[in-house]
């Protein structure tokens, strides 16, 4: 007795992975988010005022802790890479050895523990939203402060020049954050896992 033979169809490769399109079109707006928020500045020394903090945060409340902390990484090695995309945009190496490099550093990380509070439900309510966002951006502040003391710095100065004066523009940004998250979850936005 012959077995029948199952006929499989062939797979069609003209047809893109849609979740694969998704990822590439959600990091790329996510990359030109981030680059436009760098874009944003108060020259201040060391560190210049910016929007980055906010853009890094809701990177990781918006595409989770993984796809966040990733999109966040490969901005970064965009700047590294020489593309005009930190600061006032500035790019190159340097920008990972100079003052600015312990927030560049910490941005990850940032926008993964953002993304795992959002999905753990903290977006369901406003003062955990606002607080998975202030976790996010002190994240960003203790990174920044720590490698101006690892650099030589008292711990008094990097808090005066590396903390201190963006405290008031933190707590605006990350209720802006906070708020606009609660609003999204309000409206069925679920932070991805």
């Amino acid at each position: 007795m012959r077995q029948a033979e199952i006929a499989l169809p062939a797979p069609d490769y003209t047809k893109p992975d849609m979740r694969i399109l998704g990822w590439l079109i959600t990091t790329a707006a996510t990359i030109g988010l981030l680059a436009l928020a760098a874009r944003v500045e108060i020259p201040m020394t060391p560190v210049p005022i910016t929007l980055q903090t906010l853009a890094v945060t809701l990177a990781g409340a918006l595409l989770g802790w993984r796809h966040g902390a990733l999109a966040v990484a490969l901005w970064l090695a965009l700047g590294a890479a020489g593309l005009p995309v930190l600061a006032g945009g500035s790019a190159g190496l340097a920008k990972f050895a100079g003052p600015t490099a312990g927030y560049l550093f910490a941005f990850p990380v940032a926008a993964a523990a953002v993304g795992l509070a959002m999905a753990r439900g903290w977006d369901r309510s406003w003062p955990l939203a606002i607080a998975a966002m202030a976790i996010g951006t002190a994240i960003c502040l203790a990174g920044g402060a720590a490698w101006l003391v690892w650099h030589g710095q008292s711990a008094a100065r990097a808090w005066a020049s590396g903390v201190a004066p963006f405290l008031i523009g933190a707590a605006l940004k990350t209720t802006a954050g906070g708020l606009a998250m609660r609003w999204l979850a309000a409206n069925g936005f679920r932070t991805p896992r």
